[in-house]
């Protein structure tokens, strides 16, 4: 193939590229007001997390969003924010605390379960420590737990 074919070629893939890539963001925009209005429609306004995103990714962090927030998920919401409250203490995030422990409130949590997620989450931040910092192997590590699972339901079994 001659070095003027090859050119043409490319030149006309980048045309199609440049073409589809500024369709698609066109499209998006109408998008980003459509999802702006089932956000208002959702809580009210448009919160300032999906606010901050650029145009032509907003809708797509609202699908994001509303999919991570979706009722048939296999963990209950209550127990998601209890997860997301923990790791929102390791980040640590004061906006992601704030939000996650007054939904987990919203949603039932009570405060011992939110107590229990933050020291559940500062353990395994502890233990990761420990065990990172002292350079422990992870193929040394995952052989002692699977032998240590083994003797746990060998002693469940027993009972």
């Amino acid at each position: 193939m001659g070095k003027t074919t090859k050119l043409t070629k490319s030149a006309i893939a980048l045309l199609i590229f440049v073409f589809a890539f500024s369709t698609s963001l066109i499209a998006q925009e109408g998008t980003s007001q459509a999802a702006e209005a089932e956000m208002k429609s959702a809580f009210g306004t448009v919160p300032a997390m999906l606010k901050l995103y650029p145009e032509h990714m907003r809708s797509g962090a609202w699908e994001w969003f509303k999919s991570s927030q979706n009722p048939n998920a296999a963990i209950p919401a209550k127990y998601s924010e209890l997860i997301a409250l923990g790791v929102a203490s390791q980040v640590p995030c004061d906006y992601c605390v704030y939000a996650h422990t007054t939904m987990a409130k919203m949603l039932g949590a009570t405060d011992a379960e939110i107590q229990e997620a933050v020291a559940s989450a500062a353990s395994t931040r502890h233990w990761s420590t420990v065990l990172n910092g002292n350079d422990v192997s992870l193929e040394d590590f995952k052989k002692e737990w699977d032998g240590i699972l083994d003797y746990l339901k060998t002693q469940s079994e027993g009972k």
